[in-house]
């Protein structure tokens, strides 16, 4: 994994923000409060961010996840997408914010099983809808509802995966430097 931005596009915020881009960044200011480093950089394509901010939001709030659960599944697709900055920025939220136990962070972070069975459950069907690039095995469904999800949650993870991979994606192209809110939880890329 390279550790240098592939593109040379500058942050952008609020009070430097192109037209088109400004509005996206209120809107993002709103919702969570600060612009991330990420925001700051995928706000060079308008739309990447809008749609990012427009799926993410709806994750949160429809999903039908506990906040532990959403963290999980987004840690887990960071994981294994290898996202450096979103591993760190939800492990904080996992912490802080999810209530996510600390050793299902840590379990996610080292590639480990959580000990939570339920959990563990969750984690298993996001990885394997990564890794088979959403055409998991009908056992692997049959696994998911057996641990007490829904048809909806295998759904809603595949909305997951689109957000997580836009943001994902975004900071492999630019390194998306960890901001310093996230930077107790920053992590090792895995080789």
């Amino acid at each position: 994994m390279s550790s240098e931005s592939k593109l040379s596009l500058s942050a952008q915020s609020i009070d430097n923000a192109e037209p088109n881009a400004k509005p996206i960044l209120d809107k993002a200011l709103e919702q969570v409060g600060f612009i991330p480093n990420m925001y700051g950089l995928m706000v060079n394509s308008p739309g990447l961010l809008d749609t990012y901010l427009h799926g993410y939001k709806l994750f949160r709030e429809q999903s039908g996840f506990t906040p532990a659960e959403q963290e999980i599944v987004f840690l887990t697709i960071s994981y294994e997408n290898n996202c450096h900055y979103c591993v760190a920025a939800h492990s904080m939220i996992a912490d802080k914010m999810s209530n996510v136990p600390a050793e299902a962070t840590q379990a996610i972070r080292d590639g480990a099983a959580i000990p939570d069975a339920k959990l563990q459950a969750l984690n298993v069907m996001t990885t394997k809808m990564v890794e088979t690039r959403g055409n998991p095995s009908k056992q692997d469904i049959n696994e998911f509802l057996a641990a007490g999800y829904s048809e909806k949650h295998a759904l809603e993870i595949v909305l997951a995966i689109a957000v997580k991979t836009i943001s994902n994606y975004s900071n492999h192209l630019f390194n998306t430097p960890v901001d310093d809110m996230f930077s107790e939880y920053a992590w090792q890329q895995k080789q």
